[in-house]
């Protein structure tokens, strides 16, 4: 090869290493619980693991603020509130109660936060299951309590309830608050495109390339995915199952997802997925879950219609897979 030909050939190389795109910046953490990753595509390496590295730190602070039985601003604020005590919180924390007040009423109270004490008893609070079902009579008194999230008021920063049973429990929520606050972020870092999956509650940020974010739904009893489908930018979706935390005892599974109505973990569903798009989608994609799975399906379509939710994709317990004809459009 001659040296002007040589000189060309190398002058290409240039020009296509120079036009084509950054590489896919992944990085994975364990946050929540749970395996967390943040995928950037299209933007410089350096550009995009700082923007991951303030996500990540994003999720350690709400780790830390939001944690149920470790020293928490939450955990002392149930302590509080165990004593009939009225207690200042962080304007932050105090805009996130309201917020899960508001998912709670619309969600008749099954998605309800203030059951930490009956998901504590179940033995939920630990980083490992207790595999022990508590004795029937503790689980009434809880029940007869009714501990609701109407029951907590919210007034010049200050935090009280009129019921002591309240003790706040927000694992249905952060992981979604998390996802709008990673998008918050990215974007700030001047991000465009990004998936952020933690633990299966996932959310988009454009596109990956010339094709939108694809995403596997986690089957609950086998190994890979139940179904596939394309996120586009600025959805969510969020799973709710009972093959995330749970034990055995007696031959039956228990899974943290309890029924304020019965003090029990729900039965009816071994998984519900749904899909949503627009404000606070990550939040909504988490909350949104949760009373669908807990009230089963002879209400599956009603309730995901009051709740907003046009895309959903169930398992039952026995196995039957419910979709709505709005996700049933967007599977792969």
């Amino acid at each position: 090869m001659n040296a002007a030909r040589r000189s060309l050939w190398l002058l290409l190389l240039w020009t296509l290493a120079a036009c084509s795109p950054p590489p896919l910046v992944q990085q994975q953490s364990y946050v929540f619980g749970t395996l967390v990753e943040v995928s950037v595509y299209g933007a410089p390496e350096a550009q995009a693991r700082q923007a991951v590295a303030a996500v990540l730190a994003r999720f350690d602070e709400l780790h830390r603020q939001l944690h149920a039985w470790q020293p928490s601003e939450l955990s002392r604020l149930n302590t509080a509130l165990a004593k009939g005590e009225r207690v200042p919180v962080s304007p932050e924390l105090a805009a996130m109660l309201g917020d899960a007040q508001a998912l709670s009423k619309q969600s008749n109270d099954l998605f309800n936060p203030a059951i930490g004490g009956l998901i504590a008893l179940w033995g939920f609070h630990a980083d490992a299951p207790q595999a022990r079902v508590p004795d029937a009579a503790a689980i009434r008194r809880w029940v007869s309590r009714q501990p609701r999230m109407r029951d907590l008021h919210l007034e010049n920063g200050s935090v009280w309830s009129d019921n002591p049973a309240v003790q706040l429990d927000l694992g249905g929520y952060a992981k979604g608050r998390a996802l709008d606050d990673a998008v918050r972020i990215l974007k700030a870092h001047g991000i465009r495109n990004a998936l952020v999956n933690i633990g299966g509650n996932v959310i988009a940020l454009g596109m990956h390339g010339e094709r939108p974010w694809r995403v596997g739904i986690q089957h609950p009893r086998k190994s890979g995915t139940l179904a596939v489908l394309d996120l586009r930018a600025g959805e969510a979706i969020g799973t709710s199952g009972d093959y995330q935390r749970y034990f055995e005892a007696g031959g039956r599974r228990y899974s943290h997802l309890i029924d304020p109505r019965s003090g029990s973990p729900a039965s009816g569903m071994q998984s519900v997925t749904v899909l949503v798009a627009g404000k606070q989608a990550g939040t909504r994609s988490d909350a949104l879950s949760k009373p669908l799975f807990i009230d089963g399906t002879a209400r599956l379509a009603d309730n995901a219609a009051r709740l907003g939710v046009s895309d959903y994709l169930a398992v039952d317990a026995a196995g039957r897979i419910h979709v709505s004809p709005a996700m049933k459009a967007r599977l792969r």
